[in-house]
């Protein structure tokens, strides 16, 4: 009696495995384009005649904490998790030194290490514009 086995079933195996494939790049292709659109589209851009302190926060900082300081989806994308700004009570038990050294220094001195650094891109008038500018969001002098 002759086997009714499958001729090469490797070769159809492989043959099986190449629409899931294409199926898995096309979804990632898909995901990329549209999370980078969503990034584009989603920018806040600082108001004419905006004070230096909201224009820096704007450009550097809402991509994670969000335009209002409560944090941004974009964050949660690398499964970080902002600290809340717009938290009176939060932001109040801080010192604007401390404020000052986190953006400066960045977080991971501290354990925060989602937070990066900004002490080689921003000047200290820069860093301390930023400061008054987060009291503000909180609702803190």
């Amino acid at each position: 009696m002759v086997s009714a086995a499958l001729p090469f079933p490797d070769a159809i195996l492989a043959l099986m495995r190449r629409p899931l494939l294409a199926l898995l790049i096309v979804l990632a292709a898909i995901g990329v384009f549209a999370g980078g659109l969503a990034w584009l589209l989603d920018t806040p851009r600082p108001p004419a005649g905006a004070a230096r302190g909201e224009r820096l926060y704007l450009v550097l900082c809402s991509t994670c904490h969000g335009a209002d300081g409560r944090g941004s989806w974009r964050a949660a994308l690398f499964l970080i998790r902002p600290g809340n700004l717009a938290d009176a009570a939060i932001i109040g038990r801080r010192s604007d030194e401390y404020l000052f050294d986190i953006i400066k220094h960045g977080g991971a001195p501290i354990g925060r290490p989602g937070m990066p650094a900004f002490g080689a891109t921003l000047r200290d008038d820069d860093i301390k514009e930023l400061v008054r500018y987060v009291r503000g969001l909180a609702g803190s002098p």
